[in-house]
């Protein structure tokens, strides 16, 4: 993750709280994906969800994003963990790539630990995001 502060929604803050809290019951509980979504959202700046900029990924956004290395471009929707289908390019917010996502902007760059090392990826397109379209509780 990056220093820069990443900006997410009051309403995406509550259920993503809620998230990591019903979590605590489950054997996810010491999982490092939860301790790292938990430090970008004590990083993040809340906003309310009619005063998020559309060109911020929030929950249930769907984003072009970048390798700089391989400069391939990947299409992914950030969802909760119930709706995830990587086959449907939906991620999980728990997922590595998910937390990484989280409140970045077009033109923002950002690094995801994989397998092999990092990789750097720059937020190219926001193709849709909820708020953006009015819809403030997707």
């Amino acid at each position: 993750m990056s220093g820069k502060p990443i900006r997410i929604t009051r309403f995406d803050l509550e259920r993503l709280q809620k998230l990591l809290w019903d979590a605590q019951s489950t054997d996810y509980r010491k999982s490092e994906y939860l301790e790292r979504l938990q430090v970008e959202i004590n990083r993040a700046e809340v906003v309310l969800p009619q005063e998020i900029p559309g060109n911020v990924i929030t929950m249930n956004s769907t984003a072009i994003l970048e390798d700089l290395d391989s400069g391939e471009e990947e299409t992914y929707t950030l969802v909760f963990p119930e709706d995830a289908d990587l086959g449907q390019g939906k991620v999980s917010v728990l997922a590595p790539i998910g937390t990484a996502m989280l409140g970045y902007e077009v033109g923002d760059t950002f690094e995801w630990d994989v397998p092999a090392g990092k990789r750097k990826l720059r937020v190219k397109k926001i193709i849709f995001q909820p708020e953006a379209s009015g819809d403030y509780q997707l």
